[in-house]
């Protein structure tokens, strides 16, 4: 991997070579991003459930057929947790054999991530797993696992597993692993990867998969129309780049891919993902450095886009969602993303031409850290809180009063 921090320089060079009246102008078309700030609570028209306790690290759930969950904790393991409550250890990662051992332990942001069924899961049982997987001499990368669910008279297992994807080139650290899973309408997905957090100027390389989304197919094979496929010293995986640590994707009622990532101490973001785009960092952000002083000197540049919303201070976004369903008709179509250092989930009201309106602050009474938040198969909303000190995290379900 060729050391790019000139690369950094060199952007911000070309764009002092530039007329001021360029500087705020992107490939996007997007006007200025929004910033956002604290914003006051949302009165309390919800009562919570607690669907299931005693998690240690939960970091993302999947809703099956029967009415059950697939979680994944951080930790290592994989659980079905039925409509009950009751917990079941499908897949131990620290120690399954014929599977590399999840890469984790205190400090890290590393472990074990996203679960995601396949759109045709009911006829071929594919589940998506993305973790942080050891290698050789010390180090780690973010794969992405293929397993097939079937449920016998033992309960469900998970069989015949298979790596489609390992981000390139492995590392040492532990944070900035993105690992987020969405499909898209052609039944093509997308992962993020951060950019590992020493590697920042490598987002706007394209020879790694550091600060990248990645676009595969669901054997993970290249798509062939993938914009850098075929491109010298580029990797064919990569769909946008510029991306720091990025937490959440979906793809929107409206057909856009919407992510959100997290900046330093400020400038965390809400990105429309597009084809081939770069996302700026580390040259071009709003972002606000744990020093407290400003990363870049540009918050846009031609040949970049501007996020749709920008946070200062960081609300440390994790999970994304936007809700449909019945039980909270006034939430139609609304996004919203958990929040970790503020403790909270944000609510976003989407606007009938796409643009983001209003927010609130949701579920701040409780106090705790959110991991995720989904719409469910039954229109409820459902949040993974996560308590750093004991192994008591939980499954909450948000129900109408």
């Amino acid at each position: 991997m060729r050391k790019s921090l000139s690369i950094t320089f060199l952007l911000i060079f070309s764009a002092l070579m530039t007329s001021c009246s360029n500087q705020g102008a992107s490939t996007s078309g997007e006007k200025t991003s929004q910033l956002a700030d604290r914003v006051d609570a949302a009165p309390i028209n919800y009562r919570l459930e607690t669907v299931a306790d005693g998690l240690d690290y939960p970091w993302s759930l999947a809703f099956l057929p029967d009415g059950g969950f697939l979680v994944t904790q951080r930790t290592g393991k994989l659980l079905y947790i039925g409509e009950d409550g009751k917990k079941q250890t499908l897949i131990d990662f620290n120690a399954a054999q014929g599977l590399a051992a999840v890469h984790s332990g205190p400090g890290m942001q590393a472990g074990l991530f996203d679960v995601v069924l396949h759109p045709d899961f009911a006829n071929n049982g594919w589940v998506y797993i993305s973790y942080a997987a050891k290698q050789a001499d010390d180090k780690n990368t973010l794969v992405l696992m293929r397993f097939t669910y079937s449920d016998s008279a033992n309960g469900p297992q998970l069989g015949q597993a298979k790596r489609l994807f390992s981000a390139a080139p492995a590392r040492i650290q532990g944070n900035h692993y993105g690992a987020r899973i969405i499909f898209m309408q052609d039944g093509t997905l997308l992962m993020p990867i951060g950019d590992a957090f020493h590697f920042r100027e490598e987002a706007q390389t394209l020879d790694n998969h550091f600060g990248k989304i990645v676009r595969l197919n669901d054997d993970g094979s290249v798509p062939g129309d993938n914009p850098f496929a075929g491109q010298k010293d580029a990797l064919p995986e990569i769909w946008s780049y510029g991306h720091r640590n990025p937490q959440g994707i979906i793809l929107a009622a409206d057909g856009r891919v919407l992510e959100n990532e997290h900046g330093p101490a400020g400038g965390d973001e809400i990105n429309h993902i597009k084809r081939g785009a770069n996302y700026g960092w580390p040259s071009v952000t709003y972002a606000l450095d744990y020093s407290g002083g400003r990363v870049s000197p540009f918050e846009a540049l031609d040949g970049t886009e501007q996020s749709l919303v920008h946070f200062t201070p960081s609300i440390a976004p994790s999970g994304f969602a936007q809700y449909s369903g019945d039980k909270f008709p006034d939430w139609e179509g609304d996004l919203f993303l958990s929040a970790l250092a503020l403790r909270h989930v944000r609510h976003i009201k989407m606007n009938a031409d796409g643009s983001l309106g209003e927010q609130q602050e949701l579920f701040t009474e409780l106090g705790s850290r959110f991991r995720d938040v989904r719409t469910g198969p039954d229109g409820y909303l459902f949040l993974l809180t996560e308590d750093q000190e004991t192994a008591n995290s939980k499954i909450l379900k948000v129900i109408p009063k």
